[in-house]
């Protein structure tokens, strides 16, 4: 009798499990609830494969060899990123006291310097997307080859149109095509330790801008400026072999993603983020494009030692880039941006006072330092800001997008206030948007 049971009970539950399949599903527990729609109703079993994971889902490794070596791969693209674009500051200098004096202005000149930096965050809105539908091969070597080319370009070049093209526009677009796909990818080799590997990564570029300007200028004066040029390309041309040879994606996009995220536009922390990024770019590369030539022009110190000031700006921003980022993950990166931010609205203000070496090495070294925070901690803000990972170049794309307007617009306006020789409204310019940056970050 109990084994009767005990099939007679299994057949009725085998028979009550195919009439709940072929009922209709329903939005609630009452007879006259609404059936769910279509699109709703799945029939998968047990058996059934799952979709995978999306890439966001996936646990990055937080360590090993591979991801390490994505960190070197990154480090090396923001030598030839950024670290060419903090070290325009000498080759502003050059241009305006000898090959390009008394042809074009100061505002003029620093065109060509804020047209690479705004190509280089504004193309984030292509490569971003691009990224995101697995295109980081193409991108990174073909964004190489675009800035080599360009320095080689500029080397060659005698006119102002020809170095606005060359050295702002072809090198520019090349950087655009590699910064923002080399710095995301970290995110997927990286989640715990991602503040302090891109403060690593970025170190590359204030590395750069240390080296170059001293590599710049002594060698102009003994092989001329093509070959001085020349001799930074090359040095671009073999640290890109790294990245080419090392860096990949570790997870494939499952679909393509549109340029623009759409929930951005209605994410009150993003747009207020990237306003503040907006007003920050304004004023953040005035003393790096100036500074030197403020040095000249005020009798601090000649033409011959003036360029190290660059370097100490780029001296402090490698402290700057790694420092903060370390910190970060303990005290947050949005807390340690609003301290950096701080922090360079501070010394802009301390610009005022320098009236020696001393004090103008001391405000380089400090304001490097601030402002290497503010630039490196974007990324692992936007990150904690995008709840969808697959989303993240597209987010980055658009706050990058907005940047580069600013980078492209900020230096010259100041180059046209400087006009001849007005500084104090200059340097008020710059003080000014920082504290209105810092405003807006806290």
């Amino acid at each position: 009798m109990e084994k009767d049971e005990v099939i007679n009970s299994s057949s009725s539950d085998t028979d009550q499990c195919e009439e709940i399949r072929a009922a209709p599903l329903y939005a609630g527990t009452d007879v006259g609830a609404e059936p769910l729609p279509a699109e709703l109703i799945t029939e998968k079993t047990p058996a059934e494969p799952t979709e995978p994971p999306a890439a966001g889902h996936h646990n990055p490794p937080d360590g090993g060899l591979q991801a390490w070596l994505q960190v070197l791969g990154g480090t090396f693209t923001l030598v030839a990123t950024w670290g060419l674009v903090n070290s325009f500051g000498v080759f502003q200098t050059f241009y305006e006291t000898s090959l390009l004096a008394g042809r074009n202005t100061s505002s003029d000149i620093s065109w060509i310097g804020s047209l690479q930096g705004a190509l280089l965050m504004i193309f984030g809105v292509v490569s971003g997307p691009l990224y995101d539908a697995g295109h980081f091969r193409h991108l990174l070597a073909a964004g190489l080859f675009l800035i080599v080319l360009g320095m080689f370009m500029t080397s060659l070049a005698t006119a102002y149109w020809q170095l606005l093209l060359a050295q702002g526009v072809c090198v520019g677009i090349g950087m655009g095509m590699v910064f923002l796909p080399s710095t995301a990818i970290l995110a997927q080799y990286f989640s715990k330790k991602l503040p302090l590997v891109l403060g690593i990564a970025s170190a590359g570029s204030p590395v750069a801008g240390i080296i170059f300007p001293i590599i710049f200028s002594r060698l102009e004066p003994k092989i001329g400026f093509g070959w001085a040029t020349r001799v930074i390309a090359f040095i671009v041309l073999g640290l890109s072999a790294v990245p080419v040879a090392f860096m990949k994606v570790r997870i494939r996009p499952r679909s393509k993603r549109a340029i623009w995220d759409k929930t951005a536009l209605t994410d009150p922390a993003f747009l207020v983020f990237a306003s503040g990024c907006f007003v920050a770019f304004l004023a953040l590369y005035v003393p790096f494009f100036y500074t030197q030539l403020f040095t000249i022009a005020h009798g601090i110190a000649d033409k011959e030692f003036a360029p190290y000031l660059v370097t100490f700006l780029n001296v402090g921003s490698v402290f700057g880039r790694i420092i903060p980022n370390a910190l970060a993950g303990r005290y947050g990166s949005l807390n340690m941006m609003i301290v950096c931010a701080g922090g360079s609205a501070i010394m802009a203000f301390a610009w005022f006072g320098t009236k020696n070496l001393c004090g103008l090495t001391v405000f380089a070294l400090l304001y490097g330092a601030f402002s290497g925070g503010v630039v490196s901690l974007s990324p692992s803000c936007l990150k904690n800001l995008t709840p969808d990972m697959n989303r993240l170049g597209a987010r980055m794309g658009m706050s990058f997008f907005v940047t580069g307007i600013a980078l492209l617009v900020g230096t010259p306006i100041a180059g046209a206030i400087l006009g001849e020789d007005n500084w104090t409204p200059t340097i008020g310019y710059t003080a000014a948007l920082m504290m209105v940056k810092e405003k807006g970050k806290s």
